[in-house]
């Protein structure tokens, strides 16, 4: 079972360089003032130079007006976009429709009925992502490092892929992957030394946790009788 590695919030040219030596299957650049992964387009789009053809650039938004949309496009040029706020499904047709990139929602969870939402996004989303419900006075959505019960994806049948974030690190990863089986993890904080700064060596301990895991998942499908 191939699980994607996508590692976020790059700020500066080390974490880039130690996502690509990781193998990470997607990058992603934070367009959300609140964050302290925050940056400008142009800045984005200079940090993503030496990613473009080796992995998948993300650009991570967070209820964006149009305007905004409209310079991440023209100064950065994504190649998948993700929402991570309340946008809703009719919100995310509209975007694939005018920028033609595949588009990631994000579905805050805490408890089972937060799954609920999921099914209004299947038919024009790419791709869902699961990430923990952040606190009523919490001034963004995600990277707080916190987590939910990844029991609650256990069996989750969707009709296109699913990737798992929220409380994620080296030593924690390997467990989500062994209970929820997502298509992909998502990690930010997790690989930080402080808050907005990459840790380049916590970020290959980490792909290199996930792909263990995979090891482990193939292994024990393999021991189960046909």
């Amino acid at each position: 079972m191939a699980v994607e590695v996508k590692i976020c919030g790059l700020t500066d040219e080390a974490a880039v360089t130690a996502a690509l030596q990781a193998r990470a299957d997607m990058i992603g650049f934070v367009f959300f003032p609140p964050s302290p992964r925050h940056l400008e387009p142009d800045r984005a789009a200079a940090l993503a130079v030496p990613a473009r053809g080796q992995t998948t650039v993300v650009a991570l938004t967070v209820d964006a007006d149009d305007q905004t949309f409209d310079g991440i496009f023209d100064r950065f040029g994504p190649d998948l976009l993700q929402l991570h706020g309340t946008e809703s499904p009719e919100r995310v047709a509209v975007l694939k429709a005018r920028y033609r990139v595949p588009v990631m929602k994000m579905i805050p969870v805490r408890e089972a009925a937060d799954l609920e939402r999921t099914q209004a996004y299947t038919d024009v989303a790419d791709r869902i992502l699961f990430d923990a419900k952040a606190p009523a006075e919490a001034t963004r959505p995600g990277g707080l490092g916190l987590s939910f019960d990844w029991r609650l994806l256990a069996g989750l049948d969707l009709p296109l892929p699913f990737m798992l974030s929220g409380g994620l690190d080296a030593d924690t990863v390997g467990e989500a992957i062994r209970i929820a089986r997502p298509d992909g993890v998502d990690v930010s904080s997790g690989v930080e030394s402080a808050p907005g700064r990459k840790d380049p060596a916590a970020i290959a301990r980490f792909a290199a946790a996930v792909r263990q895991a995979e090891t482990a998942l193939d292994r024990s499908i393999e021991r189960i009788p046909s």
